[in-house]
């Protein structure tokens, strides 16, 4: 079965949200199969890492439609919210793990603080987590200890701890050096798929993300503006994805924030 023929996981419908009168998302349309790992593209403040909180929950949208499983979020009591998202991990940028916890404590956060599994079995869920991402060793480690890699996949190891239907990752890739990125990189497929889960990432790194996702979306200003495949953007002429995925400094997306003219500011006409 493809992803294709698969029922969505998350779907949302015009989207709309705003941070006061700030209206930050103009009616996104987003979908995300079952088993997919789904990128989400777009310049700083373009409100990628607002719809990972909209997705879980932790946001209300103005307008539009949240469905995750099935269920629209709006429509749910703060019980039947909290049992839902027990169903997602979360990986924080730069992992946010809690510093004065051993990696084991870390990872095994999420199993006391969300089962009454005995002592016994959270020890061997936690250290088969461990072992996923390759630091089943460095089980009595502080935060403190781990390198940016590290620290990381330990992150990971707490995220899938409960073995969630839908992951999601704000910018998983940054501040790695290449190895600890192209390892990452494949855990987030490999988990992906060994968990039968799906993945949304916001991410800037286009390198590493055309090697695992499936579909990608971009965004700007508020809206979806470009979507696809690896394959569909590799050979996409769409001038907001080309200018993108090759870093120019020129294109749909403006370097300068809108303003006065220069001349007329210097004269005086307008207030910085």
């Amino acid at each position: 079965m493809t992803p294709e023929t698969t029922a969505p996981l998350v779907q949302l419908e015009g989207l709309r949200f705003a941070y006061g009168e700030r209206e930050l998302l103009r009616g996104i349309d987003l979908t995300v199969r079952r088993g997919q790992v789904v990128a989400i593209m777009g310049g700083s403040g373009s409100g990628k890492t607002t719809l990972l909180r909209l997705i879980g929950g932790q946001l209300r949208a103005r307008a539009g439609s949240v469905k995750v499983a099935g269920q629209e979020l709006s429509h749910l009591s703060r019980g039947e919210l909290y049992r839902l998202r027990r169903r997602m991990g979360m990986l924080f940028q730069f992992g946010a793990l809690f510093t004065d916890m051993s990696v084991f404590d870390n990872v095994a956060f999420p199993l006391r603080e969300h089962t009454d599994l005995a002592p016994e079995l959270v020890r061997d869920l936690v250290l088969m987590k461990l072992n996923a991402v390759g630091l089943r060793g460095a089980a009595s480690l502080m935060p403190a200890e781990l390198s940016g890699g590290m620290a990381r996949r330990v992150a990971l190891a707490r995220a899938i701890a409960l073995d969630p239907m839908l992951i999601m990752y704000d910018e998983p890739f940054a501040g790695l050096d290449p190895i600890s990125l192209g390892v990452v990189g494949q855990l987030i497929r490999r988990l992906n798929d060994a968990l039968g889960a799906s993945t949304i990432m916001v991410t800037h790194d286009v390198v590493e993300s055309l090697q695992i996702v499936d579909y990608i979306y971009f965004v700007s200003e508020g809206r979806i503006v470009a979507q696809g495949t690896p394959e569909e953007i590799r050979a996409s002429r769409d001038p907001f994805v080309h200018q993108f995925i090759h870093a120019e400094p020129d294109g749909p997306v403006p370097f300068h924030y809108p303003a006065a003219p220069l001349a007329e500011s210097l004269m005086g006409g307008t207030r910085p």
